[in-house]
């Protein structure tokens, strides 16, 4: 269900001209916590991020709609218009919204919008208290500055993808991308964190700021413990598979019926697993002496004497035991499985919410639904291409019926 309530960014405004994930996502943080983010799209065709995904809502003749699932990630709790920003009209339109905005969020290719007078020096005059976000693939300098970049190039470039991925020695060995775009979102929450703190800033001092943010940048921080690794020890460190990158055993065990993942990364957790299993003299084993020993040189064989015990019980009856001794444990799920977790389940992190195409559709809850004061919240869908247009142009910008009707017949909006 739809919620309603003042959140922590009532009063905020933002204009969305982001596209596809990263910068959208951005955008929809600061909506679900009360922003009033507009979205403009293209004429036409809109957001690419409507022609992503496996699935889309059905449309009134059931086929697919612009309202793929892809789509609908990204861009809930926001007012949608359409606008050619290659028209003049057009771009008469985004200078008058960002002159009423406290923030801008974009994601064109560097020196795209300096093209149409809509960059950052250019609509500075008009709102000096403006914060302006751009999010690009490389940044707004260096050597790849003008390249485009999508999630999965970062994924490779940044580090994650060697450190990701089944160990050398084992089958099916070598780099692998994330399932998720893990850049693009670490991207999105990394960009609502510093518009969050320029506009702490703002508050203070009344200056508005630029904000560069770069998908590169992100994936190299993203990588994080293990990088810092190689920064200290000048070794890359091994990829091991779904093994867990602290303490050990930590990983995917098989049970009778499927599978969990284990993390008995401290020495309590062995000597007790150990217990569970009928196993005592395993703590005695030299093999098996340290944490890193169990997760790294002796994961395998650590890994296979806990198989010969967990192969005779079920995936909930190894859950249980497990989790009664102390240790940590959760079932492996595949995606339908999740949602039917009792935790899932408490937490309300799937909500449904009532679509303009008369369906309802089921969307993931914010994990910042937990403030306490002003938690955020779905108020509304994720709208479709240009469904704000009179709305927003008649009531924020004052033009005519008449106007806007021009507009939409020469396809400026």
């Amino acid at each position: 269900m739809m919620t309603t309530g003042k959140g922590a960014l009532d009063g905020i405004r933002v204009l969305d001209l982001g596209r596809v994930l990263a910068a959208p996502f951005a955008a929809q943080m600061l909506a679900d916590l009360g922003a009033d983010v507009i979205k403009v799209e293209r004429p036409g065709t809109g957001d690419d991020a409507r022609r992503y995904g496996f699935f889309g809502l059905p449309d009134a003749g059931g086929g697919r709609s612009p309202e793929s699932s892809f789509y609908l990630c990204g861009n809930r709790n926001k007012r949608a218009i359409t606008c050619d920003i290659a028209t003049g009209e057009g771009q008469e339109i985004i200078r008058r919204l960002a002159a009423q905005a406290d923030v801008v969020i974009e994601n064109y290719k560097v020196g795209d919008l300096k093209r149409y007078g809509l960059d950052y020096d250019a609509l500075r005059p008009l709102n000096p208290g403006m914060i302006f976000c751009s999010i690009t693939g490389y940044g707004q300098t260096g050597p790849d500055a003008p390249l485009p970049g999508f999630d999965g190039l970062f994924q490779a470039m940044g580090g994650m993808m060697a450190v990701t991925g089944i160990a050398d020695g084992e089958p099916g060995a070598g780099p692998l991308k994330a399932g998720p775009s893990l850049v693009d979102i670490f991207t999105g929450h990394n960009a609502a964190a510093a518009i969050l703190a320029a506009l702490f800033h703002r508050q203070r001092t009344g200056e508005g700021q630029y904000i560069d943010m770069a998908l590169l940048d992100c994936s190299v921080a993203m990588t994080s413990h293990i990088m810092q690794d190689y920064l200290v020890g000048h070794i890359p460190p091994p990829r091991v598979g779904n093994g867990g990158n602290g303490g050990g055993p930590a990983d995917l065990i098989r049970a009778s019926d499927g599978l969990v993942y284990i993390s008995a990364g401290s020495d309590r957790h062995w000597r007790n697993l150990c217990g569970l299993m009928g196993k005592p003299h395993l703590i005695d084993d030299p093999r098996f002496a340290t944490s890193f020993l169990r997760g790294k040189d002796n994961r395998l064989a650590a890994i296979a004497e806990i198989e010969m015990w967990s192969m005779h019980h079920s995936a909930g009856e190894l859950v249980e035991m497990i989790r009664s001794i102390g240790c940590p444990v959760a079932r492996y799920n595949e995606l339908p499985q999740v949602w039917e977790e009792q935790q899932v389940r408490h937490r309300g992190l799937k909500v449904a919410v009532d679509h303009p195409l008369g369906a309802s559709v089921d969307l993931i809850a914010s994990p910042l639904a937990g403030m306490a004061a002003t938690p955020a919240t779905i108020r509304t869908p994720p709208p479709t291409m240009g469904q704000h247009n009179k709305e927003i142009l008649r009531d924020m910008l004052g033009y005519s019926e008449e106007m806007i009707g021009e507009l939409a017949a020469r396809k400026v909006i």
